[in-house]
């Protein structure tokens, strides 16, 4: 629950051997179970007497209840508060709404990602790396913002960021949206992948009873413009964006059912998508242990090798058949009965000796 409080907060500073207090008032509000931040809502500086005896009678007037309690607003007087009429006027077409910010969907952003543990997960593994703003804020307001609204960087930094509350969210200032900074916070988070990985599998086990007995694997790819030397598995291969004048990179993913993510891999962008699989067999085995797990892909990564190599560790799959292999079956399936298994879906088994 999202919970604010206004207060009084008094300085002390002393100059030429006299003590000034000056005061301010400053909000709390507490994000989360764990996460509050503070911030000054108006500076009052030094009062005078007068000044002080009002905003003393002030809080005359706070309570729900209807009645009257004076409360000691400057714990820092001895003397007792003055005692006027507990009357406030208020000119209402005096209040005007200015600079409304997004903070609904900002706050419940925030809300999830404390839940998966990112906020404390995040600020122990970057903790040792310097900045002017901790490096977690700067990744949380990257993640937040590609969640609720992902666009360019130079959109975060210029009309995104100051359209929000991030700002309060996070406890920060500006220049957690600087451009530059979000290009560098990335370098510094690649390192934690392994460990990231291994930690929301555990929350999507905890939070979502989540299995993974049954995995989806895909590959996709992404191109670049221009000559990239400075990526060395930006290669030239089969694309899939149809720019084969283009080198480009080659991204596999593994999720489950539900759509988690468990791990991704990036492959030269001429690796072929049937030599990929058994890296991620070694890759998933690694991190999340031996399972006789059951791997759902298509006919691309589909060889006689690949699944030889599934059969061996004790794995079942469920893939699409090679287009070359489909011609030993087209009487079978045309002599066959479908079942029809819903509106858009007809099946038909045909049994071989190790497969269906």
């Amino acid at each position: 629950m999202l919970t604010a409080n206004m207060f009084l907060k008094r300085r002390t500073r002393t100059k030429a051997g006299k003590t000034h207090a000056y005061y301010s008032v400053c909000e709390s509000l507490r994000i989360s179970r764990d996460r509050v931040v503070q911030r000054q809502v108006l500076h009052h500086g030094e009062l005078n007497t007068t000044q002080l005896d009002s905003w003393q009678h002030s809080i005359d007037v706070l309570h729900e209840d209807g009645q009257r309690r004076q409360l000691r607003l400057f714990t820092d007087r001895d003397q007792a508060a003055p005692a006027d009429p507990d009357v406030v006027e208020v000119k209402l077409s005096s209040f005007a709404l200015k600079s409304p910010r997004r903070f609904g969907d900002c706050w419940a952003a925030t809300q999830l990602w404390d839940d998966l543990g990112l906020h404390t997960f995040w600020r122990d593994a970057l903790a040792g790396s310097p900045g002017d703003v901790p490096w977690d804020k700067v990744l949380e307001l990257l993640v937040v913002n590609r969640l609720l609204s992902p666009r360019s960087e130079l959109f975060v930094h210029e009309k995104w960021f100051p359209q929000t509350a991030r700002d309060v969210l996070l406890d920060t200032d500006a220049r957690v949206a600087d451009k530059d900074r979000r290009y560098r916070c990335l370098d510094r988070v690649l390192a934690h992948k392994p460990a990231l990985e291994q930690h929301l599998a555990k929350k999507w086990q905890d939070l979502c009873a989540a299995t993974f007995d049954l995995l989806l694997y895909d590959l996709t790819s992404t191109y670049f413009e221009g000559d990239v030397d400075a990526v060395p598995k930006a290669r030239r291969g089969y694309s899939r964006d149809h720019r084969p004048d283009c080198k480009q990179l080659v991204l596999a993913l593994v999720v489950t059912p539900e759509g988690f993510p468990l791990t991704y891999e990036i492959f030269p962008g001429n690796r072929l998508d049937r030599t990929t699989l058994e890296h991620i067999l070694d890759t998933i085995e690694k991190k999340f242990g031996k399972a006789r797990r059951l791997w759902v892909f298509d006919r691309g990564i589909v060889s006689d090798d690949n699944l030889e190599r599934l059969r061996t560790r004790g794995a079942h799959y469920l893939v699409g058949t090679p287009k070359s292999q489909l011609q030993a079956y087209e009487q079978k399936l045309l002599d066959g009965n479908w079942q029809k298994i819903s509106d858009e879906v007809q099946v038909q088994l045909i049994p071989e000796p190790d497969e269906v």
